[in-house]
């Protein structure tokens, strides 16, 4: 995944650098062409670090924010392209709308809040400042999937607190509706969610199992989460897990197996079945 991060990055990286290139070169609206290239530079900056740490990078953001930034690179090359001199000759007229300039600029403004918000959540909590600067620019668009990316973001790198914030966070979403539920499975929410059931604290354990019980309402939703690992998550809390979460996997199971039968043969194999017989007779859940 960290090579296929790095590959889409080549080309903005490129783009940045042929922008800043061909803006030293303008011989017209050389000011506006020199501001461009400012916020040019420090875009470029920004994706030569998203290039450096592109294993740490969560993936599903990366590709809109990336696909955004190459857009608005490529509409700034037009830009500087039409200020420069073509050989010897400066060009007779250029025509470029009086607004044009601090549109663009303000476009690099946006793209360079979408880079280093992406460099903030896929960074681990240690390595983070600790100022918080809200959804990032792009998030004007979908701002709820932006949410569910920074809470998903915050299950892989945030400190333990952190993550049982996030996925108290990602119950309240998964308990408003349909769609909120499948982007959260869509944009790869159920491994940390699975993995913070198996090594969470006790508070982050509860919000976990809860996250993953609202999360199975159908049979696709379903079968994606089992495809995530979440048999042998479920089969070592009901063994060894504290009794709180215990319960509330037991309560996850039930739900379940009641929305995708298909999924009790895959309980029974991993003896899910057999250990819920257990604390039943023992009266443990």
């Amino acid at each position: 995944m960290a090579d296929l991060v790095k590959q889409i990055l080549e080309l903005p990286i490129l783009l940045a650098n042929r922008v800043t290139k061909v803006a030293d070169e303008a011989s017209s609206f050389k000011q506006d062409c020199a501001e461009l290239k400012s916020r040019t530079e420090k875009l470029g900056a920004l994706l030569c670090q998203a290039a450096q740490v592109s294993s740490d990078l969560y993936e599903r953001p990366t590709r809109p924010i990336i696909d955004d930034t190459v857009q608005v690179l490529d509409k700034a090359l037009s830009f500087v392209c039409k200020c420069r001199a073509n050989g010897l000759m400066k060009p007779i007229i250029t025509i470029i709308p009086t607004a044009a300039f601090p549109k663009m600029a303000y476009q690099l403004e946006n793209s360079i809040g979408d880079i280093s918000w992406l460099l903030r959540i896929s960074a681990f909590a240690n390595d983070r400042d600790d100022e918080y600067l809200g959804l990032p620019p792009i998030a004007v668009n979908e701002p709820i999937l932006c949410l569910i990316w920074e809470k998903i973001a915050n299950l892989y790198t945030g400190l333990l607190n952190d993550r049982s914030d996030a996925a108290a966070s990602l119950v309240s979403m998964a308990g408003d509706n349909d769609r909120y539920r499948k982007l959260i499975i869509e944009e790869g929410g159920v491994g940390p969610l699975s993995k913070l059931v198996k090594e969470g604290r006790l508070e982050g354990q509860e919000n976990a199992a809860k996250a993953n019980e609202l999360l199975g309402q159908d049979p696709e939703s379903i079968e994606h989460m089992i495809h995530a690992g979440l048999c042998s998550v479920f089969a070592k809390i009901l063994k060894e897990g504290p009794m709180q979460v215990q319960a509330l996997v037991a309560w996850a199971v039930s739900e379940l197996a009641g929305n995708s039968p298909k999924c009790q043969d895959l309980f029974a194999q991993h003896k899910i079945i057999r250990l819920l017989v257990s604390h039943l007779a023992f009266e443990t859940v």
